[in-house]
């Protein structure tokens, strides 16, 4: 027994101070990090302060910002498609507004950091679930760090460009790691059915996730019922039941939007759009692509683990990798989904196969309050060092010269800024001609209720009208009659990428004039504009109201 003297010399120095190096770590053990926490801490902090980086895309994004001021400065959502002219008239069901009225509110506040911020939470948020997950399973952080890097590689095409989807993809990565969660709690379905409340109204892939939740109560069952060969046993089995309730709970809840079940039947619509086969993203998915490659690449690493692995292989993840990949060959856009399943049983396989070459599990890492602090410092300096953590802790700046240099940096080369400002500065007359890649931020930077030709949101644009900027982009037999016909005065340009058109341009010289050049865009105006008193007798009309009741009806 310890005397209270010899306890005293213990806990205290001879000069009657607090003894440090027995002092008791009396963090909860529930907060307890590891050493191997804080090496993936790192890992996913260093990752979010490179995406907070990245220079934001040129394309979608501004669509999306476009839509997102439209409700804020209406307060309603659009019924037909508000800012591409042609378009005026078709029905719109806008499946994204609440990422759209967010991400707008973000950069009207924040400015491009804002949007940089939430594009690195939803990145290195997916990140962190998936190498989290498998951490927590499988003890070997080496392998939920290269998991990521392998969900990164196979991504990256797709995860380039900021847009709804990235939330999507997000709530997905949430939905599953909960959904195969190993401890459910009894408050975990009605957690899984609020991430669909808010899914349904950020980005219609939510029936990707109510798709994969169906995929792990069927696969759940039939492992039950192989095992138990009882129906009964298999319906009663709890982790069956909770499934089911998690996919019912979250059915019903996707029906909290403006649009309430009828957004199940228009989302399924899209795919048959014809407008979107012109997209490389809707395209089947082949060698050719290098997203493709990489699919190639996990998928041969995934037969060997399975092939390999001495773990138990469940129906569920059988059925997810099979009907993602197969949905992933057929259009190549459901990479995003599928990359994430497959990285995530990779590592999963990888772990088991790796303990049996080691002859067993690594042993525990240590755990303490320490690890914990140095967790945060982590998650603080990846937050403070970022763009918008400096506009937060320090304020924007106030420079008008600091702010334009800034936003330069900030988004993609390839974003037609001094094009627009010389639109802004030269108001077009009537209806102009744009590269669809640059609609979007024409419609953002350019002036007030400008005529854009197309947008990059196709499905929303009538298909003759998307056939026919498909034929003036390619400077096909009768680009420049149907530049009459639809009464353009005005052509913008991407250098690279439309050489054929500009030749075309300056040879017809006594009709088109160069107005504008940089190293990315070229602008061509007409000698002649055409008004309307001018315009030709078969002119397309640039509002399609009074045939919108014969589309079929679009989303975005």
């Amino acid at each position: 027994m310890v005397t209270p003297d010899l306890e005293k010399m213990e806990y205290q120095t001879s000069d009657g101070k607090p003894n440090v190096a027995v002092l008791t770590d009396r963090t909860p053990d529930a907060l307890k990090l590891s050493g191997r926490a804080v090496l993936l801490t790192s890992a996913i902090s260093a990752l979010f302060l490179i995406l907070n980086y990245t220079p934001l895309w040129h394309t979608d994004l501004w669509g999306h910002l476009g839509y997102g001021r439209w409700i804020a400065e209406h307060g309603q959502l659009p019924e037909t498609e508000p800012l591409m002219p042609l378009a005026e008239g078709v029905r719109i069901i806008d499946t994204a507004w609440f990422g759209q009225y967010l991400g707008f509110r973000v950069f009207d506040r924040w400015g491009p950091s804002g949007i940089q911020f939430l594009y690195g939470l939803c990145i290195a948020g997916c990140a962190a679930l998936v190498s989290g997950s498998l951490y927590r399973r499988t003890g070997q952080v080496w392998i939920a760090l290269f998991s990521v890097f392998l969900l990164l590689w196979i991504e990256y095409q797709q995860i380039i460009i900021v847009r709804p989807q990235l939330g999507g993809m997000f709530c997905f990565a949430l939905v599953f790691v909960l959904a195969t969660t190993s401890r459910w709690r009894k408050w975990t379905p009605a957690l899984i059915a609020g991430v669909f409340v808010i899914w349904a109204n950020v980005h219609g892939s939510f029936l990707v996730g109510l798709a994969m939740l169906g995929a792990l109560t069927v696969g759940r069952f039939v492992d039950v019922l192989k095992t138990s060969r009882s129906f009964k046993l298999a319906f009663s089995e709890s982790r069956v039941r909770q499934l089911l309730y998690a996919f019912e709970f979250s059915a019903v809840a996707c029906l909290v939007n403006p649009y309430g079940i009828g957004i199940y039947g228009e989302v399924l619509a899209i795919s048959s759009n014809a407008n979107l086969e012109s997209l490389i993203e809707w395209e089947p998915l082949t060698f050719r692509m290098k997203q493709g490659q990489a699919a190639a690449c996990l998928a041969t690493l995934l037969i060997f683990a399975y092939r390999m692995t001495p773990r138990r292989i469940t129906v569920g993840e059988i059925l997810l990798l099979f009907g993602l990949g197969g949905a992933t060959l057929w259009i190549s856009r459901f990479i995003v989904w599928w990359g994430i399943i497959a990285a995530y049983y990779f590592g999963l396989h990888a772990s088991a196969i790796w303990r049996v070459w080691i002859n067993g599990r690594p042993q525990p890492a240590k755990r303490s309050g320490g690890y914990a602090v140095a967790c945060l410092g982590l998650i603080w300096i990846g937050f403070a060092y970022t763009p918008f953590g400096g506009i937060v802790i320090h304020g924007p700046p106030k420079d008008p010269e600091r702010v334009e240099a800034d936003f330069r940096k900030q988004v993609s080369k390839t974003t037609p800024i001094d094009a627009a400002e010389y639109l802004r500065e030269h108001p077009p007359v009537g209806q102009i001609f744009n590269i669809y890649e640059w609609g979007d931020y024409l419609l953002w930077a350019g002036p007030k209720d400008l005529q854009v030709f197309v947008a990059s949101h196709a499905h929303l644009i009538p298909e003759e009208i998307w056939q026919d900027y498909l034929e003036i982009s390619r400077a096909g037999a009768n680009w420049s009659t149907k530049l009459d016909r639809y009464g353009v005065n005005t052509i913008v340009l991407y250098r690279s990428k439309q050489a054929a058109l500009i030749q075309r341009l300056e040879a017809a010289s006594e009709k088109w004039k160069q107005v504008y050049i940089d190293d990315r865009a070229v602008i061509f105006e007409r000698l002649k504009p055409i008004t309307d008193q001018t315009a030709p007798n078969d002119q397309a009309v640039t509002k399609h109201s009074e045939f919108a009741s014969d589309l079929p009806e679009l989303k975005s």
